[in-house]
């Protein structure tokens, strides 16, 4: 296995990929301020995930990074917010799109890290 066949890591994949298209059509001075701030947070959920698959043999490692990640979640989403809320990003349908996935993407990370926690206290 590895941790591109987990669903936590396709999703952040996913993510990425459309906040950075995202960021491409925002005006020219938030494509260096938010827009690299949002596209950092993102990348960091996604290599959190693999960083923590990476020391799935420590348990508590594994969790950390799993709880480092679900925090850029909450950090991407605050990005996002802002950039909508400056009118940076226009597009409401990109807002809520985003904001859906990302919510869906937090609730998935909560569940896999109280499914590892569960597992790691059994043994």
């Amino acid at each position: 296995m590895s941790y591109k066949n987990l669903e936590v890591w396709q999703l952040s994949r996913k993510i990425v990929i459309q906040i950075h298209q995202m960021t491409m059509n925002l005006p020219k001075y938030e494509l260096y301020e938010t827009g690299s701030q949002i596209r950092r947070s993102s990348k960091s959920i996604r290599a959190n995930i693999v960083e923590g698959y990476g020391r799935r043999r420590y348990k508590r490692d594994y969790i950390k990074f799993l709880i480092y990640a679900h925090a850029s979640v909450d950090e991407t989403k605050d990005h996002l917010k802002v950039l909508f809320e400056t009118k940076s990003l226009k597009n409401k349908d990109t807002f809520y799109q985003l904001s859906k996935e990302l919510n869906t993407l937090g609730r998935k990370l909560f569940c896999f890290i109280q499914a590892i926690e569960k597992r790691h206290a059994s043994k």
